[in-house]
């Protein structure tokens, strides 16, 4: 369960950044949002996979942070952001086993 609890709450945390930047207008309050849900999630992964897949997972989200503006420039930025956070979550789902499935 706390597998696809962490893996929903970073693609939570990417929607929501974003949300709140586009509110706000302020995009480093969006910002701390992704930043609080980075470090909750990098640690609960570290936690339950190991450094290694956290360290992996977090980077996932990263990445869809940055893929999500060019892609926001050709579908739209909402749907841009729905697809990458979907995509990460599920990258990061498969990549971190529960502990017990660790290696």
């Amino acid at each position: 369960m706390t597998r696809m609890v962490t893996a929903a709450t970073g693609a939570v945390a990417l929607i929501v950044g974003f949300g709140i930047a586009s509110v706000t207008g302020v995009r480093w309050l969006g910002g701390i949002a992704l930043i609080a849900g980075a470090i909750w999630c990098g640690y609960k992964w570290w936690r339950t996979a190991g450094l290694l897949r956290a360290i992996i997972a977090v980077l996932l989200f990263g990445i869809a942070f940055v893929i999500s503006h060019p892609l926001g420039a050709a579908i739209g930025a909402w749907p841009s952001v729905f697809l990458v956070s979907l995509l990460a979550g599920a990258l990061a789902y498969a990549i971190t086993p529960q502990s017990s499935d660790r290696q």
